[in-house]
């Protein structure tokens, strides 16, 4: 099966092409030719009941918003007028906080463009592996302990009880920029034969446009918190199945491995090439809550060059990028997320969005506003 033929399969973008990374791993880019919907595979409800609701009761981003008139929708400008007290589950954004940040992206000057610059519109943050807790501060707010296994990548205080406050204050990061402070987390990834863990050698977080115009624009909010994937799905992922571990950095073949695991679940690699998993996130908001009792309603994906009316405000699509350090095995693979089932189908990720909110702005606009491509540092190249 070729490098596109599959992408086409996992609902990715076609096109795509293989480029090194400044550690030598192997990257996807993908020709954001057209938009789309959710990827097939991806459960578009994790329902009512995944988790805890979630409150934080802060006053300022993430707490609760004043209350206002009902009915209030987000404008063009991705403000919204007013917005009623939050329900259980869900989490206003502070409206005042979010104008202001509006009025600065919109006052912000895009800076010139240097020679020989990329086209694909995004910018990113480069991550390595910060440490691992069975814990989730979106699913299960304050409890540790709760969740099944995560490797968390980004903030290196993230916990259970960690809060948008915790990730303003406490900076250290393993990520590139260090102006994100935000969290990244996965189910960790569990060898069958030894039930050792296979950390991530390599976690690129893009920030992108998925549509072919840039037109409207914005930043993400500070506090944003989103799933992709489903937990709790639990099917087989033999060969060619949407949203499994791929093989990647490896010459011409089958992004599908030479050979499988046992239970045909599990890619293994030829010579060059690791383990390697693509999560993609919406791009569209609804402008009025940094979380919903599913953790996926207050985001939906774009459909064309525009998003839903419900969820009007054009945010950038966050993509993980994830690599692991092994080759796979005939005994294969399992996640913390399905220890019994030995598969990928409850591959997941959590996005817990706090940027430094000038560095956001300023790189939404020149890279994904103005389409072009930029590094860990912003700068275009």
């Amino acid at each position: 099966m070729s490098f596109t033929a599959l992408l086409n399969k996992r609902s990715l973008i076609a096109g795509a092409v293989v480029v090194l990374l400044g550690v030598g791993a192997a990257v996807v880019y993908l020709n954001r030719s057209d938009a789309r919907a959710e990827p097939a595979g991806v459960d578009n409800a994790l329902g009512a009941s995944a988790g805890p609701t979630w409150d934080d009761g802060q006053a300022g981003l993430g707490g609760t918003a004043p209350s206002g008139s009902a009915g209030a929708s987000a404008s063009a400008s991705g403000t919204a007028a007013s917005v009623k007290p939050a329900p259980p589950g869900w989490v206003n954004v502070d409206q005042a906080a979010w104008k202001a940040q509006v009025d600065a992206y919109n006052a912000l000057a895009m800076d010139p463009v240097p020679a020989g610059v990329g086209n694909l519109a995004e910018f990113r943050a480069d991550c390595q592996y910060s440490h691992s807790l069975a814990d989730d501060p979106i699913v299960a707010p304050g409890l540790p302990g709760a969740s099944h296994m995560h490797s968390f990548v980004g903030n290196t205080v993230t916990k259970a009880d960690t809060t948008v406050a915790d990730l303003q204050k406490y900076t250290a990061t393993s990520c590139k920029p260090v102006q994100d402070h935000s969290a990244y987390w996965v189910p960790t990834l569990y060898d069958a034969a030894s039930n050792k863990p296979a950390e991530t050698t390599g976690f690129r977080v893009y920030y992108r446009s998925m549509m072919n115009s840039s037109a409207g624009q914005m930043p993400m909010p500070t506090g944003l918190r989103m799933i992709s994937g489903d937990a709790k799905k639990k099917q087989p992922t033999p060969r060619g199945s949407q949203g499994q571990f791929y093989c990647a950095f490896y010459g011409p073949g089958d992004l599908d491995g030479v050979a499988r695991s046992t239970n045909g679940n599990w890619p293994i690699c030829g010579e060059g090439a690791t383990l390697h998993f693509m999560l993609q996130f919406p791009d569209c908001w609804d402008g009025q809550h940094l979380d919903s009792p599913n953790h996926k309603d207050h985001v939906a994906y774009g459909s064309g060059n525009a998003c839903p009316k419900s969820h009007p405000v054009k945010i950038p699509a966050i993509t993980f990028d994830i690599q692991y350090g092994v080759k796979g095995s005939t005994a294969g693979y399992y996640l913390s997320s399905d220890p019994e089932g030995r598969s990928a189908s409850s591959m997941h990720g959590d996005a817990f969005v706090v940027w430094d909110v000038t560095t956001m702005n300023k790189r939404t606009k020149n890279c994904v506003q103005q389409r072009r491509t930029c590094d860990n540092n912003g700068y275009q190249k």
